[in-house]
């Protein structure tokens, strides 16, 4: 095996070709070695027969100097191209942020050209997210194809467990990093990943490096440190290793859930990597498109992103007008982000894939234009009632409801009363039955449903829907989704009733039988709730009915939760509750129209 700094020069008369006449002197400077040292490598080179001095005078590697290279020639790169990029709002909602041009070049297009031009031809490209977007490329350049069809549940580890059997000297790239000047090289000496300088605060993965430029400590956030950015150098040892270590940690969901990174610090003391230092101007990643614009200025008034038009269409504004753009939390049927035009905050919602087979839009945005004269969202601006996008004011510092908040809650009822008593009428209905009917329909096949309580606990539910069924009753404009989440408070305790996307008509109280069903009140608690929503205290016939709303409620989140899990999704506790509810609603509901049976 060769040292540090006979690779170096090895590597250095490799490339040289003949095209220098290199002095010693010349080769110390570049090396950053004394003379002394080059004096004595060459000599060791030259005893081994792995350089000869040629005809011109100057140093050329032998081919057993090639055959000592070999050990650290780059066998093949792995791009990491199936994550969604959320933070890059808008614009990787509608492609994969690899594919976007930065300065008339495509970003992974780039990148693979790069690759190529160091004689790298082995490429395989992970995809997941619009992954077909990516299957031009494999004619185009070819290169292969991987599908990491967990892109949107796992983090990045679970690309690099599809192509551990492709792990050995090997380039580990992102899609979407940009090398000013080609970093990649064709022979590489040891593992490392590559650095830029922050100066001041950041928030990115800092390096704590020996005198020797190992690795020793990673911390998440650091001031005027390196930070890990852009590409990484997998040699054979630490592939091997690293390898190992991911096969065996992959079976715990929680590293399926984290970076590959996050699993290398806890091993980094058995791991040898070494920082690579870059100019923060010549390594670059655009966070957002604010960033993006500073670099590429095509992007301050064109974007080709339907998103941007849509707002620039909406708020009748200039695109290069839409700044300040920050990715908000993406919830189980949206995604959204916030910006700003002029003075005003906005936030952009846009449906996920795959929320059409539950939601209509058509109805969210009947409902939304029929309530608009009762106050109760005044945060909405627009909606487009077939793609379902939605505009609104941004409200600042706002909070959810507190369910046992008793001047929240006596609003919010007020709120729910004010748009039961408007008799407002869709034309499209929501009916609750019929949803969970749909949503069970929906689970057919998958494990959600595969275990004994799900059929007991549909009886018992199907037992109120039953009861409830028979109740005289009518049907109106109702919020259908009205859980205290929904229920905004601003700084000057002002409430906005959001997330209309399943308001149609049924019986208002579906819309009580939510608000409870998401709460931890007690049973108690609940009646008292009841009793001031209908402000008179309830009879029992109106206790069986509303508690039996509450019931097929939760049953009908519990459901919803089911079904998004078995999309990806979690939804954590909420679920149990929902579960619980659904339980002890039901058994009350049950007895109260016993009761009512006796009396009658």
């Amino acid at each position: 095996m060769l040292n540090q700094v006979e690779f170096q020069m090895l590597y250095k008369f490799h490339q040289n070709q003949d095209k220098i006449h290199y002095t010693q002197r010349m080769l110390a400077e570049e090396l950053s070695i004394s003379l002394g040292k080059t004096n004595q490598v060459i000599t060791e080179l030259l005893d081994k027969q792995l350089i000869r001095v040629n005809g011109a005078g100057s140093y050329e590697i032998e081919p057993r100097g090639m055959e000592s290279l070999e050990p650290y020639k780059v066998k093949n790169a792995i791009i990491m191209a199936a994550g969604m990029s959320s933070r890059f709002a808008p614009l990787s909602y509608e492609k994969p942020k690899g594919l976007l041009r930065v300065k008339g070049d495509v970003l992974i297009e780039r990148e693979i050209l790069q690759l190529q031009e160091a004689g790298i031809r082995d490429i395989t490209i992970v995809v997941g997210y619009r992954k077909e977007k990516f299957f031009y490329l494999e004619e185009k350049y070819g290169i292969k194809i991987v599908v990491n069809e967990d892109y949107y549940r796992y983090n990045n580890t679970s690309t690099l467990i599809r192509v551990l059997d492709q792990l050995s000297n090997t380039y580990i790239c992102s899609s979407d990093n940009y090398f000013v000047d080609n970093v990649f090289e064709p022979y590489v000496y040891r593992a490392y990943y590559a650095a830029v300088y922050a100066t001041g605060a950041t928030s990115e993965y800092c390096l704590e490096c020996d005198g020797k430029g190992r690795i020793k400590n990673v911390t998440i956030g650091g001031s005027d440190s390196w930070y890990m950015l852009g590409h990484v150098y997998f040699d054979r040892q630490f592939s091997e290793a690293f390898g190992e270590i991911l096969k065996r940690e992959y079976r715990n969901n929680v590293t399926r859930g984290q970076l590959w990174e996050d699993v290398y610090i806890r091993y980094i003391r058995n791991l040898d990597l070494y920082i690579r230092k870059y100019s923060a101007d010549k390594v670059l990643e655009f966070d957002s498109l604010d960033e993006l614009r500073e670099f590429d200025s095509e992007y301050i008034n064109n974007t080709d992103s339907r998103i941007m038009e849509n707002i620039s269409r909406a708020l009748k504004c200039r695109i290069g007008e839409i700044v300040n753009i920050h990715a908000v939390t993406s919830g189980a049927t949206n995604t959204s982000f916030r910006f700003q035009v002029g003075d005003q905050a906005y936030i952009y919602r846009h449906p996920l894939k795959g929320s059409e087979k539950y939601i209509n839009r058509e109805s969210e945005a009947a409902a939304l234009r029929l309530v608009e004269d009762l106050r109760l969202d005044d945060s909405f601006f627009y909606i487009d009632e077939k793609e379902g996008w939605k505009v609104s004011y941004f409200i600042n510092e706002t909070h959810e409801m507190n369910c046992h908040n008793a001047k929240e809650v006596t609003e919010a009822l007020e709120m729910l009363r004010r748009l039961h008593n408007a008799e407002l009428h869709s034309r499209y209905d929501f009916h609750i039955w019929k949803r969970i009917l749909l949503l069970r329909e929906q689970l057919k096949g998958s494990d959600k449903e595969d275990f004994d309580d799900f059929e007991r606990l549909f009886q018992l539910i199907s037992s109120v829907q039953e009861q409830v069924g028979r109740d005289s009753s009518h049907s109106c404009l109702c919020h259908c989704g009205c859980s205290a989440s929904n229920f905004l408070v601003d700084g000057a305790g002002k409430l906005y009733l959001t997330d209309w996307q399943y308001a149609g008509n049924d019986d208002p109280a579906v819309d009580v039988g939510n608000f409870i069903c998401s709460s931890d009140y007690s049973y108690e608690k609940a009646m008292a709730v009841l009793e001031e929503y209908l402000q008179h205290t309830p009879t029992i016939q109106e206790q069986g009915h509303y508690m039996g709303y509450v019931a097929m409620a939760a049953y009908h989140w519990y459901l919803w939760a089911l079904y998004q899990e078995t999309t990806g999704k979690i939804i954590g506790e909420s679920m149990y509750i929902w579960y619980k509810n659904a339980r002890l609603y039901a058994g009350n509901a049950l007895k109260c129209y016993s009761e009512r049976g006796k009396k009658e």
